[in-house]
């Protein structure tokens, strides 16, 4: 299972320097939405030449336009970009196209997407599905059953990563549970005290 950190909500300045930090100590750095919206691809160019030993993924969260966007996103130094599951199908085709023309990944955010239409997204084999429960929601999840209950509905979709508040404790029971690939974190890292540390916890009960 690999650790996936978000950096959100700082300023470029800050995300590079705990970008550059958590370099090879993590396997994902995550370069939050809010970061694009305040600074646009060029931050993507600035965080990739902090992490020569992890993964970046931009959270673009397309929803429309794929094909210019992962271009974009791709060209600029992205590994993984971000398509919203609430997208037409053409849109996340051309999402695909272009993330197999990079031989880069697409990740297919599942916020607020139904049963229907996952059935649809099916067809994207190689994509990595994200169960994500918003920030924005004031209600708790237990993210051990929420993994349990899709896997078992939909059983061809092979790659998962999960968002949304996990904390130690759960990311030791994902571990455990052994369904998921990627788990992604914010805060209980980003805003820790010592977050080198806390990234070195969350890697150790995953490992």
């Amino acid at each position: 299972m690999k650790l996936q950190v978000a950096i959100d909500r700082v300023s470029l300045a800050e995300a590079v320097t705990l970008a550059s930090q958590l370099n090879g100590k993590v396997d994902i750095i995550e370069m939050g939405t809010s970061l694009i919206k305040d600074y646009g691809n060029e931050a993507i160019v600035k965080l990739r030449a902090a992490l020569p030993d992890s993964q970046l993924l931009s959270d673009i969260k397309t929803i429309d336009e794929g094909e210019y966007e992962f271009n974009q996103g791709f060209k600029n130094g992205a590994d993984i970009l971000t398509v919203m599951g609430a997208s037409s199908l053409d849109t996340i085709r051309l999402c695909e196209k272009v993330s197999k023309e990079y031989q880069k990944t697409m990740m297919i955010d599942l916020l607020e997407v139904g049963e229907t239409k996952i059935e649809k997204l099916q067809e994207f084999k190689s994509a990595i599905f994200c169960l994500h429960h918003s920030i924005d929601k004031s209600d708790s999840w237990n993210v051990v059953e929420t993994v349990s209950e899709f896997h078992a509905k939909f059983p061809e979709i092979q790659r998962l990563a999960i968002a949304g508040g996990i904390d130690l404790s759960q990311a030791e029971a994902l571990k455990k549970q052994g369904l998921m690939e990627i788990i992604i974190v914010g805060s209980s890292i980003t805003k820790a005290v010592d977050s080198i540390r806390e990234a070195k916890k969350f890697m150790e009960v995953i490992a």
